[in-house]
């Protein structure tokens, strides 16, 4: 495999991107819908209305006015997304990782951790990425993530003496790997709304989340070496053993990924069933392991409700605005111009990376993605990208988004954190060397689309 499919058909669109033939409108028809598309958008955001209601008012507006009065899609398009069995999978991950938020489980992992990298120089900062990772290999958000480590790591380092936006900005790029590494809800939202394999998703999320993890960890060991300042040199030193049974300690917490993960890639299991699982089993480790009480499990419960119900709002809004979008053929348009102008498929792809850079100034990432894929996934595929692939693709873009201001929201949970200690854009300075490393990955995986799709080919 080469990152590009050899078939269009590579992605059933029969669900909400239902691929029909484009209906052969006039240049000036499409021009008209643009104008709808982004004067719609621009006025319904603009007056104060929610994301998702600008998003379903606007497709409304092209449903009635450009697609000849046919509202009554919506309907059908938003009960077939509710009625989804893959999509309940999202409030119950949600609910994991709101409880892992709240259970003390992640204090745990930092100190069974915080020694294994006493002697390479960063120290605690490489301990932040590693924590983020595993933790993120069960929260499936970034913000849980960023949130999660990062009431833990900043309060202990910067009493250590770590230069604040050294760690604060380790904090924003380790909390982006949330929605790379599997279970992700990134990748669950894509492959529930394009109709793609999701344990072929998660699997193909986890060599990059790896790679970027290994990559944060590099960027991390050079800074330090060269500026030894930036971090503390701490001469208590732990021995070996005691660092072995530390990471013995963490069994709990490594039975819980390999059950979530595990029984999705060995098809024991539905993400569905998995998330079910998870959220049991994160309970009883949150329970005996950590310090999860009854009151904490209702908070978290309360604290998945809202947030599940603003993505499931947003969905609903991006789903009247995908059958209005598929409907007239944009995305199959979209493709013969791009098809008529000879450009290539990388310089497509090219433009698709500097648009969602543009957008994640001012869109959170999981809205960005949901509002972008009626017309993205279908011009990418049909120019023969692999959709697993490219579902990896738009998850790094909108980690990116993350850490990019103003709207970035892995920096503002952390200057939270810090009591506004560090501003907004000190800390947005400070993600800066992650965002790049991130962008890179997207050039990498590109060059180098194996990554991604080893373990999907292999396993599944």
């Amino acid at each position: 495999m080469d990152g590009r499919a050899s078939v269009i058909d590579a992605i059933d669109w029969s669900g909400i991107f239902d691929a029909r033939p484009p209906c052969r409108k006039q240049e000036s028809q499409m021009s008209l819908f643009w104008v709808v598309l982004v004067g719609g958008l621009a006025a319904f955001a603009g007056s104060g209305l929610a994301l998702g209601a600008a998003l379903g008012l606007t497709g409304l507006l092209i449903l009635q006015f450009l697609a000849g009065g046919a509202t009554f899609v919506a309907v059908d398009a938003v009960w077939n997304v509710l009625n989804s069995f893959t999509l309940s999978a999202i409030p119950l991950f949600i609910l994991l990782g709101e409880i892992m938020l709240r259970s003390g489980v992640s204090q745990k992992i930092y100190t069974a951790l915080s020694p294994v990298f006493q002697r390479v120089p960063g120290g605690l900062l490489h301990t932040n990425i590693a924590v983020c990772t595993l933790f993120g290999a069960v929260s499936g958000s970034s913000l849980s993530t960023a949130a999660a480590v990062g009431s833990v790591a900043y309060p202990e380092m910067t009493k250590l003496g770590y230069d604040r936006k050294m760690v604060v900005g380790s904090l924003a790029g380790g909390g982006t790997l949330g929605l790379l590494i599997p279970p992700s809800l990134s990748l669950l939202i894509y492959g529930a709304l394009t109709e793609t394999s999701i344990g072929r998703l998660f699997l193909a999320g986890l060599l990059p989340g790896l790679l970027f993890a290994a990559m944060f960890m590099g960027y991390i060991y050079f800074r330090c070496r060269y500026r030894p300042g930036l971090v503390r040199d701490d001469s208590s030193k732990v021995g070996r053993g005691a660092i072995l049974l530390n990471i013995l300690s963490l069994w709990p917490f490594v039975l819980l990924i390999l059950t979530i993960i595990g029984s999705i890639a060995f098809g024991i299991a539905t993400p569905t069933e998995a998330a079910g699982i998870g959220v049991i089993a994160t309970i009883f480790v949150g329970k005996f392991w950590g310090v999860l009480t009854l009151k904490q499990l209702v908070e978290s419960l309360y604290a998945a409700i809202l947030l599940y119900a603003s993505i499931a709002f947003v969905v609903i809004g991006a789903t009247i605005l995908a059958q209005a979008v598929s409907l007239l053929g944009v995305p199959q348009a979209i493709l013969e111009t791009v098809r008529a102008a000879n450009l290539e498929p990388v310089t497509v792809l090219a433009a698709v990376v500097i648009i969602y850079l543009v957008l994640g100034c001012f869109f959170d990432g999981l809205s960005l993605m949901i509002m972008t894929l009626p017309i993205v996934v279908p011009l990418m595929v049909g120019l023969g990208y692999d959709a697993i692939w490219l579902g990896v693709i738009i998850t790094v873009m909108i980690e990116i988004g993350q850490v990019t201001p103003p709207v970035g929201l892995n920096l503002s949970v952390l200057v939270s954190v810090t009591k506004e200690k560090v501003s907004l854009g000190e800390a947005a300075m400070a993600a800066m060397p992650y965002w790049l490393i991130l962008l890179s990955g997207v050039a990498i995986l590109t060059v180098m689309p194996q990554i991604a799709l080893l373990l999907p080919s292999k396993l599944m």
